[in-house]
């Protein structure tokens, strides 16, 4: 088959291709007499492999070395897996669509699902934050995005997101340091983004999130340059900061960037 037929059975891009042969991932197939590359299926097998890592996260040199150690597996046994990997996938899509559905049909009624229809997790997380968020429209947005993430977000990313939202919690003095972050950014409401508020709130709130607070969708918080298709900023993340005032989005931004780089100290 030729590059462009590799591509779509795979679903990347012929660039994408053409840049895991310069990284040495995919090795350069025989070209025929035109001088067209003609590859095979155990290209499609390996291209899909490294397709898969990818978006479980890892950069292109940890994918180089599952790649090594893998080298000699049989392609049967590569394919199975690849295959068991896709129903768990389908799987988790279906889970996701459902939850997504509960989501759209409070939301049509004008109002988001109550606690029965999200996770078990998220349940006893909108328990504590259920306390603040009569006083805050901050600590609303908050509920409403992290209802949103719940019905779509894979179920890897959302476990590890309400492990690390439970365990903010779990600190001594958590609400009250949570109550206290919602207030500056409330406040800054109508501030402009230059506002000296906006570092203090800043670093309060990059004091209280978790440093391995995971994105929405999985993804490492800080820029990624390890693959061609990493951008390291979730599209949710950004639906959700849009929602913000500017002094507010930018806040969060900060705050962001303070705990990823432990700069919250």
């Amino acid at each position: 088959m030729r590059i462009g037929e590799l591509a779509a059975i795979v679903g990347v891009t012929t660039r994408a291709v053409r840049h895991y042969h310069h990284q040495g991932l995919l090795p350069e197939p025989e070209r025929r007499p035109n001088g067209y590359r003609e590859y095979t299926l155990r290209h499609a097998v390996e291209l899909a492999r490294i397709r898969r890592l990818t978006e479980l996260g890892l950069g292109l040199t940890e994918v180089r070395d599952v790649l090594a150690d893998d080298a000699g597996r049989d392609l049967v046994e590569v394919l199975a897996e690849l295959d068991a990997d896709l129903a768990r996938q389908e799987a988790a899509i279906h889970e996701r669509r459902a939850r997504l559905r509960q989501l759209l049909a409070g939301a049509e009624e004008g109002a988001l699902p109550d606690d029965g229809f999200v996770s078990a997790e998220l349940a006893a997380f909108l328990g504590e934050l259920g306390e603040i968020e009569d006083d805050s429209p901050m600590a609303v947005k908050d509920r409403e995005m992290l209802t949103l993430i719940d019905a779509t977000a894979p179920p890897e990313a959302r476990a590890e997101l309400m492990t690390s939202l439970a365990g903010a919690f779990a600190a001594p003095g958590a609400a009250d340091a949570a109550r206290a972050v919602y207030a500056r950014l409330d406040a800054l409401a109508d501030a402009a983004p230059d506002d000296p508020r906006v570092a203090e709130a800043a670093r309060a709130l990059a004091a209280w999130l978790p440093a391995d607070l995971p994105t929405p969708d999985g993804t490492d918080r800080t820029d990624r340059a390890d693959g061609p298709d990493r951008t390291g900023r979730p599209a949710l993340f950004d639906a959700f900061l849009a929602d913000f005032s500017p002094a507010q989005a930018e806040a969060v931004r900060l705050a962001v960037r303070l705990a990823t780089e432990g700069g919250a100290t």
